[in-house]
This record gives structure tokens, sequence and C-alpha cells, in this order.
């Protein structure tokens, strides 16, 4: 049987690629998207782990994430630093933009870098902190990753060119930061910020500190979050998202389903007479379903390797492109194995009940 098998891939051997296609098509969709919004959301939630501030202080819906307002007082890093348990508070300017490959989008902070590194504990590794207003400095990730080092230059704002100064460790919120003061002249908002990052005394609650900024008069109507509460996971931070994921992944076993129902079912009408001589043999119904079925797996089974491939080479070319990191997991994998074999075997069965159903007669007087 395996023999009958091989050849009739070997025969047809567009046809076969086609179907092969088709699998790798639906497991391509699964990987990358689920790989790409996982990538996404685990690499955020390293970055805010490096901001050692308990709390956000911001206007109601500055921390989005797609929100890039500066319409918040620097004035209140003022009088939050004299609330009863604060260490310290740093205002910053987060901005976001369309990728300069046009593809994604990416995020600059302005920050006052002394503050900020000695609040969060980051060092430059290299060059020296931003003092000019066209002088950014970038973390590790973003200088290894776009081959970037101290003096090289980056288009920021729609093609605006920044000299980087400096690296820095451990990446941190955006990988681009450049000084607020730089920033608020760029945004045209003077004495403006995003956020302001709240770092409380060592033993301190942070929550019984959000309760006394909550008391002050001047500091009512604006948005207290605590820093571990921003970012739990991607799903939560865009809506919607695990609905489209699901929807993809219905999508996916369609369309592996339907690729190889419609090869097996061609297949099958050029086969008839092949068919009609081997009932005429004497092979059962059961026998002549084996045979579609282990063929239907063959294919599903080399487009689901094929689907692998693609997904793990097109990540990696889409992470040097463009700086999307991509992190696939064995859930998702198992995911996408069950839909590309499990789709292609499910979507040869009418075919091959259709096919030991044929009559011997009618099959070898066929055309």
């Amino acid at each position: 049987m395996e023999s009958l098998v091989a050849n009739n891939i070997r025969q047809r051997p567009l046809r076969a690629l086609v179907s092969i296609a088709g699998v790798a098509l639906g497991v391509c969709l699964v990987m990358l998207f689920t790989g790409l919004s996982r990538g996404m959301s685990n690499d955020l939630q390293r970055r805010s782990s490096s901001v050692l501030a308990e709390i956000y202080f911001t206007r109601p819906g500055g921390m989005e994430l797609t929100t890039s307002t500066a319409n918040l007082s620097v004035k209140y890093a003022e009088e939050l630093s004299k609330i009863e348990g604060v260490q310290s508070a740093v205002p910053v300017i987060r901005y976001i933009f369309q990728g300069g490959r046009g593809f994604g989008f990416e995020q600059v902070q302005g920050v006052d870098w002394e503050p900020y590194a000695a609040m969060n504990d980051l060092k430059l590794v290299a060059g020296h902190a931003p003092a000019a207003a066209d002088e950014i400095i970038i973390d590790e990730a973003k200088a290894r990753n776009g081959n970037l080092n101290v003096g090289s230059t980056l288009s920021l704002f729609g093609g605006k060119p920044y000299r980087i100064t400096g690296i820095y460790a451990p990446e941190a919120e955006a990988r681009v930061k450049m000084s607020l003061a730089a920033m608020q002249d760029a945004l045209e908002a003077p004495g403006k910020c995003s956020y302001i990052l709240v770092k409380t005394k060592d033993g301190v609650d942070p929550l019984a500190v959000v309760r006394r900024i909550e008391a002050q008069p001047s500091t009512q109507g604006n948005k207290i979050q605590l820093t571990r509460d921003i970012i739990t996971n991607i799903e939560k931070t865009i809506p919607y998202l695990g609905v489209f994921l699901r929807a993809l992944v219905g999508l996916s076993a369609v369309v592996s389903g339907l690729v190889v129902m419609l090869a097996m079912y061609t297949t099958i009408t050029e086969r008839t007479r092949e068919i009609g001589m081997l009932k005429a043999l004497g092979a059962s119904r059961g026998y002549i379903v084996s045979v579609i079925e282990r063929e239907a797996f063959v294919i599903s089974l080399l487009g689901l390797v094929a689907g692998f491939a693609v997904s793990f080479v097109a990540g990696y070319l889409i992470n040097r492109a463009y700086g999307l990191l991509f992190e696939y997991g064995w859930r998702w994998a198992l995911v996408a194995a069950l839909i590309g074999v499990g789709g292609g075997v499910l979507g040869a069965l009418y075919p091959a009940v259709r096919a030991a159903n044929l009559d011997p007669v009618n099959a070898l007087a066929h055309e």
C-alpha cells in the first residue's frame, strides 16, 4: 500500500505540491501570527519589568498601548515628590510612530537621563547621555538588531536624522530615548509629559502612597496605576486580539481541509478507472478509503514540515528587516500540527468515501 501511495504522489507532482502548499499556508498563518503576538507580549513584559518605579501617574487614557499624547504638566512631578513615602518622581514623554520601513511601529521616549537612570538602575555601556536636540541613546538590543553604534544616525519622526551618542542597558520601556526638552520641542509641547514615574522609598507600601496621592486635591482627576498592573499580556492590551487569533486558527483549518479535499476529489476523478480495477480485483471499501487517506496524510505531513520551516525562516527574516520579535510556543505548534494533518485527513474523507462507493463496472467504462 505504501508504494501505491508514493506512486500516486509521484505521478501527479504538481497537484501534490499545490496541496502541500495549501497545508503549509494554514500552518504558517497560525505560527506567524501567534508567534508575533507571543513575542510582542513577552518583549513588553521584559521591558516593563526593568522599570523599578512602582507607580505611573498620568492623565486618563494616557497609558494605553498606542497612546502618545503629552498633555500632563511636568509640575506634578514636584508635587508628587513632596508626598510622604515618595523617593523621586520623573516625567516622561512617550511617542509612538510608524516604523521607518513602513511596517509596524516604534517608540521613542523623552526623559531627563540622570534621574530616570538612577530610578531604574540603568547604565550607559557606551558613549554619553543625549544633550543636544538631535542626540539620542538606544538600548543594546536596538544597537544589535539594527547594526548601530555610537556615532550612527537613526531617522525618527518621519525621516528626521538623530545622532546616537550612547548605548544603555538593560532594556527598559522604549528602546530609543532623547532628552525631555528635545522631545517637548519636537512635539511642540513645552512643559508637558505623557506620564510621571513615581518611586517609593524602601519599605513603604506603594498602595499607601497611591492613597495619599489620591487624597491630594491638586492631583485629583488624574490616573494612578501600579507598575505591575500596567502590562499583563498583549491579548488584554490590544482589544479582540484573542478573538482574531481564534478566527485565524479556524480559517487555517478550513483552508487546509478544502485544499486537500479538492486535490483528492480531482485525483479520484482522474483515477476512476484505476479504482474500478482495484475493486474488480477484490479491493474492499476499507482498502480504497485507507489508500486515499494515507495519501492525504503524507501530503498533510509534508505540508506541516514545510509550514514549520517557512514560518521559522520568515520569522527570522522579518525580525532582521523590521525588528519584530517572534517567539513560538509548543502549544500553538501542536495546534498548527493538528490543523495541518487533521484538516488534510478530514478533507480527504469525503473523496475517499465517494471513491469506495464507485461501481466497478461503471468505473472501468469511465473515459
